[in-house]
């Protein structure tokens, strides 16, 4: 039989036992025109491919394979693949009838051994009690690889990609029928494993010999996929090193592939790090961070994506290295697509993709004009303070409207039937004024004083946390405190004044506001240093429901507290905050920092707000870190700069790194997604740290 009749009559024939048939002997001595693509092969009615958008069927895990039901309903997944495999591989002989002869022959060795592996799999599932088109099958590997346009495009998106993905599954399932007795099963998947390997070496032979000898493999091959296709189609559940090394494909190549990720269908959110957007708000116009500033921006630019779910993206200024990566993903932590900026703007890739949502650290300026080129293609546009007006933005960032919406709040409850008892919140005299000029000023720490708080602090209104702010400890202010404020005051700024409180214990309240209201996510410790500059945040296993250790210590013996406390914030705080920010038309993440104090008297008070930030914060970031945390086990996050260096006796950041492999070693827990039970992983590059370091620490104890 000629190939070319062989080929028609594998990708036309209308029953499976055609579609499978092959004669020993096959010639290509008339190898015809090209063929157009068919919208779908021919197959018998039970397999025709469901309707596009139907739903995916859910692939049975290895857990499920003791049910012989469940084992019958994989091998039918498989044996569609196979049968695609072979409808696309009689495609490309049609298509490509120029193609070199060995090549031409490589596909129709390959298209024999697809065959028989169809009707391996049908005897397979035959023998679990389930017949071939029982099942709805999938078009997908018709449709993302039947439009090729030339040869080269068949062995970067079958051989390279699906095939190769098949080094994975085979393998993966080979040893979950082997573990629940089924032999026969395990050895046919072996099988496949090996041939899978032949397979992927005859693509990538010819994949090279294609490509631009310039490229890397890798290069060649992320270049050459076109959606719906990318890397990530490349893999399985975990890369099997061994059988793409005995493929051929180079180290690097799969270290790149093993880090790789791209949504393979969900809509991804976009995300980008941007903590000194508040610094653009308060200066009304484009920021231009200091050095420092710069530096902790990118240093800890990747953070986003412990945000990030695995298929969303992350915009960055440079892509983290395929070891840092590497390392994080063999600690439990899932890898979003990390995309580049080109001279801080969006790079084209991104133009005309599907998008969920945007989710920058914090909309400001600086987010806005980022973003906007992608309002268009968000399936959730944008929220309405960020088209609307800046103005609205920069009121909820503004500490005097935190202050305000305290002492409303407080207000509200101390007139309350239910009140709170009186020695538990804060007084009014403690909450912040806000003031516009200096004698507003100098009359508001006056009687701070009076009452008897000899430390006040000025806050500038709008300003990044730690930063902009007076401690005014001397009876009379200094030349230089006194230049400050009048400079503020003369660029129509706010300043906060209120009084030094005795803290004793910093926490924060992590909520996000959606279209259906405002939800608690739980809470976080919260360590800042003397200057009230963040340090680190702790999160508690109960985290979702519970108040930090450190904070209801304090109110021990003290049980009509001890019974309100957990109420507080759901039922009476967040409801009253809520109604404000739909006023405002915010949504999206929101951080409340909180402490307990000491008061004069030597009672215990809350101060139920002291800032709230309408954006993502440290402490959001720790919730969404405990993902990652076996139950049962806490985390810190923390921020490492050169002078605790010093204070842990390292030279650099890498030699730190090295020390915490060494006295913290990660130790993970759980199947079939391990998570960290304890240990302490970098969770940004050492290598690359010029100022600071972020780390998170799982522990078995509970943190305070």
């Amino acid at each position: 039989m000629e190939l070319r009749d062989f080929a028609e009559q594998v990708l036309f024939a209308t029953t499976l036992a055609d579609k499978l048939a092959c004669p020993e002997v096959i010639t290509d001595e008339r190898p015809g025109p090209a063929l157009a693509t068919p919208t779908m092969p021919g197959r018998p009615a039970e397999l025709s491919f469901k309707a596009q958008g139907a739903g995916k069927g859910e692939f049975p895990g290895t857990h499920q394979l003791e049910n012989p039901t469940e084992r019958g309903r994989l091998l039918h997944f498989f044996a569609n693949h196979e049968l695609l495999a072979t409808e696309l591989m009689a495609l490309v002989l049609l298509k490509f009838p120029d193609a070199p002869t060995a090549f031409r022959r490589g596909v129709l060795q390959t298209l024999r051994d697809e065959q028989e592996h169809t009707r391996l799999y049908v005897e397979r599932m035959r023998a679990c009690g389930l017949a071939f088109g029982d099942l709805p099958v999938s078009g997908f590997f018709w449709r993302a690889v039947s439009g090729m346009e030339s040869p080269m495009d068949y062995v970067a998106g079958l051989s390279l990609t699906f095939e190769q993905a098949n080094l994975d599954f085979a393998r993966h399932f080979s040893q979950g029928f082997a573990t629940v007795g089924d032999a026969e099963s395990a050895a046919l998947l072996e099988r496949i494993y090996r041939d899978e390997i032949g397979h992927v070496a005859y693509g990538l032979k010819w994949f090279r010999r294609w490509k631009n000898p310039t490229e890397t493999d890798w290069d060649a091959f992320c270049r050459q996929l076109k959606f719906p296709l990318t890397p990530r189609r490349a893999k399985g559940f975990s890369v099997n090193f061994a059988g793409r090394q005995a493929a051929g494909l180079e180290p690097d190549f799969i270290a790149q592939l093993e880090v790789y990720s791209q949504s393979k269908g969900r809509t991804p959110n976009v995300f980008w790090f941007n903590p000194l957007s508040e610094a653009g708000l308060a200066q009304g116009g484009p920021f231009v961070p200091s050095k420092p500033q710069a530096q902790l921006v990118h240093d800890l630019a990747t953070l986003p994506q412990f945000l990030a779910r695995e298929d969303d993206v992350v915009l960055v200024p440079r892509r983290p290295s395929v070891e840092f990566l590497s390392g994080l993903k063999r600690a439990g932590f899932l890898l979003p697509e990390f995309v580049e900026l080109e001279g801080g703007r969006l790079p084209r890739t991104l133009t005309g993709r599907k998008l969920g949502e945007l989710r920058p650290w914090a909309w400001g300026p600086d987010s806005a004009e980022l973003l906007a080129p992608l309002f268009s293609q968000c399936a959730t546009p944008p929220q309405p303070a960020v088209e609307s007006s800046h103005l609205a933005l920069a009121e909820l960032y503004s500490k005097a409207w935190s202050a305000d919406f305290l002492r409303e709040w407080s207000a509200g409850i101390r007139s309350a039937e239910d009140e709170f008892p009186g020695q538990f919140l804060c007084p009014p005299e403690d909450i912040g004024v806000a003031v516009r000029s200096g004698s507003e000023a100098l009359e508001a720490i006056q009687s701070i004083r009076c009452r008897g708080h000899h430390r006040v602090v000025a806050k500038q209104a709008l300003g990044l946390a730690g930063q902009n702010a007076l401690r005014l400890w001397e009876p009379e202010l200094l030349p230089n405190q006194i230049r400050w404020l009048e400079g503020l005051f003369a660029a129509g700024r706010t300043v906060i004044i209120e009084p030094w409180l005795d803290r004793l214990a910093d926490f924060s309240v992590q909520t996000e506001m959606t279209s259906r209201g405002l939800e608690l996510l739980g809470y976080a410790g919260l360590i800042n240093d003397q200057r009230g500059q963040f340090q680190a945040n702790t999160a508690a296993p109960d985290f979702s429901r519970r108040l930090p250790t450190a904070v209801t210590e304090v109110f021990r013996g003290q049980s009509e507290v001890a019974r309100r406390l957990p109420r507080l914030y759901p039922e009476t705080l967040l409801p009253r905050l809520e109604s404000r920010l739909k006023a405002a038309g915010f949504l999206g993440p929101l951080g409340i920092d909180a402490f307990v104090y000491r008061d004069r008297e030597g009672g215990v008070r809350l101060k139920a707000v002291v800032e709230i930030n309408p954006r993502y914060t440290m402490g959001r970031l720790a919730l969404e870190l405990m993902r990652f945390v076996a139950p049962g086990s806490s985390g810190e996050f923390r921020l490492v700069n050169r002078a605790a260096l010093r204070a842990w006796g390292a030279a650099d950041f890498p030699a730190f790194a090295r020390q915490l492999q060494d006295t913290e070693p990660v130790l993970l827990e759980g199947v079939p997604h391990p998570r960290l039970r304890r240990g302490t992983v970098c969770l940004t590059d050492p290598r690359t740290a010029a100022a600071c370091l972020a780390i998170w620490r799982a522990s078995a104890r509970v943190e305070t």
